[in-house]
Formats: C-alpha cells, structure tokens, sequence
C-alpha cells in the first residue's frame, strides 16, 4: 500500500488513498518518489479541460529513486536517482521521424492502462502516464529519465515540466535572440522558468506580466527587468517599454481567450506570439483578416516546450550547476500530499509560484 492523490471523477475533488501498485513488469520501473511539481495541467484534469479515463492518479512532474526493474530495462538501476517523463516518445511515428519527438502519436498512450487499484479493488489510471502524486509509482521505462548529476532530487521533479515547458518556449519555440525584448504572461512555475530562460538567452527588456501584484518580487528575481500589472491597458504599456513597437516576443503562460489575444496585441509587427497555457474549448480567440496581414505576426501553439526531453536536460542541468538557472526560485510553497488541494486553490487565485510534493528529505548527489 502507498498513499496517492487520486481524482474519482471529473469535477470531483481529490482524494487521498491508499493504492496497491503491481510489481514492475517487462518494460517497467518502480519509482520512490522525491518530490512531485504541482501543474496547472494537474488542474485542467480534474475540471475536465484536458480528459483522461478516470477514477486516475494524477501529478505528471516529478523524481524519485529507482526501486526495481522489470525485464529488459537497462538504462537505469535500483538505487538510481531519475526525472519523470510524463509525455515519452516513440521513435518511429511520422512527428518523431521528422525530429518532432513532443507531439508523438503515442505519447499519451499509456493514459488508459490500469495502473493500480485502490483498497476497495477500484482500478485507477495513470493520469498523465506516471502517475506522480503518489509515494511511489510504476511506469514504462521509456518514462524515466537519469537525474542530473549534482542536482538535489527533489529540485529535479521541476525538470519534468515546468522547467521543460518554460525553458523550451524561450529557446526552441520562440526562438529567442540577444537583444530581443521579451514579454510573459503569467507568473506561475512556467512563466518564472520561461523568464529565467529569457535571462539565459540574454533578452532585454524582459517584461513579465501578471493580474497579481503580489508576483512582482518572483518575476524580477527570475530575470525580470520589467513589471505590467495586467489590465485594458497591457499592450499599450508594453510597446511604451519597447520603444514603440512591441515586443519582439510574447509568451503565453495562462491559456485564458484574453490573455492570448493581450500577448498578440502587444507583440511588434512581424513578432512572435508563443501560447503555452492549455486553455478550454470554450476559449474562443477572434482575429479580423486585415489585421493578420497588416501586423505580419506569428502565432505559435507550444507542447511541452517543443523539447526533447533527453536532448534537453543534459543542457538545463548544465545552466543549473553554473548558476544560470535556479531551480528553487520557481517554489514557493513545499508540502504534503494532503496540501494538494490548496495548492490547486492557489492556482486558481493566481497565487504563488509551483508548490512542490516533498515526500522525503533531498540528496544533493547522482
């Protein structure tokens, strides 16, 4: 029996269970946790703006160490300390052949698979694959990654996501140059990674952009240069930081119509908009034709950051032992399983960074 945080039904609150997990099989990994990242991702399952079959055990960002292997896996060990990979990739679908290995056809596969059963027999599914709001969890072994050296475990769970997410939008989907002025929407974990990642690729003016005037402090710690609190009157006020014109680049954290739409207004003619948060169908975003030609944007979806997980991390952990990157910036609050639910309450208020599921004491060393 482990203790897990498991989502009955859609719209329903979570609840703290326990759960049998099966020893792993072929291809499989039990996995202690460390530590498991909460993402407004774990949010959009429980009111049913991304579907996954329930009842499930949810949390998709996290680290841990390695209790036993099934058959065949040998790229990790007991004892070995690794990054969940909620979103694995195949190798041989059509995006996967073209390099485009964040949108694998088979990604999320694994979703409907009976991951564990509760104490009354109740079968549960991995949420997001890996199933991280648990003590422990078993998973494919295409979805553990090595913890990077010199990393404490429990700051490495954040590399899962959010630091994926927001490092990957900077780099990889906007593409960002030096010298280019840089505006993010949304405070949260993503966002204080995306500016972190924006200090790293040497933009300036780097703009953050939240309805709380409580994330200031978080924004310019991470590498905010500038503050918009966010009202009618952001784009206007961005273009008066950017001598006129608008940021070269906007990114996109909260997946709100009017978020999107004030992230694309504020963006210079012939910029870039990066959308990363996951917003509902209900999220309708309008542009008129004229203005599509005349602006000359561009408009950008963003999975998972456009990453590649094992190309990536090696690179982010790099930025993290020099000192570019820090990794407990994005943690405002560490807690229990039981202190999910606030955490999920603090989101929708808009307070606060990532809070973090610490369910053992770090080690500095892998």
């Amino acid at each position: 029996m482990v203790r897990a945080a498991v989502l009955p039904a859609v719209g329903a609150p979570l609840e703290i269970r326990d759960i049998v997990l099966p020893d792993p099989g072929p291809g499989q990994v039990r996995v202690r946790l460390t530590a498991a990242g909460v993402c407004h991702s774990d949010l959009s399952l429980t009111n049913g703006t991304m579907r996954v079959p329930v009842p499930a055990v949810l949390g998709h960002e996290g680290a841990g160490t390695v209790l036993a292997v099934g058959e065949g896996v040998t790229h990790v060990a007991p004892g070995d300390g690794v990054v969940l990979n909620w979103a694995p990739s195949c190798g041989a679908c059509h995006h996967c052949t073209i390099g485009e290995v964040w949108l694998c056809a088979t990604a999320l596969a694994g979703v409907g698979a009976v991951h564990a059963h509760d104490a009354q027999g109740t079968a549960l599914h991995p949420g997001l694959n890996v199933a991280a709001f648990a003590e422990e969890t078993v998973v494919a072994a295409n979805c553990v990654l090595p913890a990077p050296a010199g990393i404490p475990l429990a700051e490495a769970a954040l590399l899962g996501c959010a630091v994926l997410t927001g490092y990957g939008a900077v780099h990889h989907s906007a593409q960002v140059r030096p010298g280019e002025s840089v505006a993010v929407f949304g405070v949260g974990g993503v966002g204080l990674a995306a500016l972190q990642a924006a200090r790293i690729a040497q933009a300036g003016p780097v703009i953050a952009v939240d309805v709380s005037p409580a994330k200031e402090e978080l924004a310019r710690a991470a590498g905010a240069t500038e503050f918009v609190l966010a009202s009618d009157t952001t784009a206007q006020q961005i273009r008066a930081l950017t001598g006129g014109r608008g940021a070269d680049v906007a990114v996109e954290c909260v997946g709100r119509a009017e978020t999107i739409r004030g992230a694309w207004e504020s963006t210079r003619r012939g910029g870039r908009t990066t959308v990363v948060g996951i917003g509902g169908k209900e999220q309708q975003v309008t542009f008129h034709a004229l203005e599509i030609f005349h602006f000359a944007r561009t408009l950008t979806g963003c999975v998972y950051g456009n990453s590649d997980p094992a190309r990536d991390l090696p690179v982010i952990a790099e930025h993290v032992r020099a000192g570019r990157l820090d990794l407990g910036a994005l943690v405002t609050d560490r807690i229990t399983l039981d202190g999910i639910p606030a955490a999920f309450d603090a989101m929708l208020a808009g307070k606060g960074g990532r809070s973090l599921v610490v369910f053992e004491p770090e080690r500095t060393q892998w």
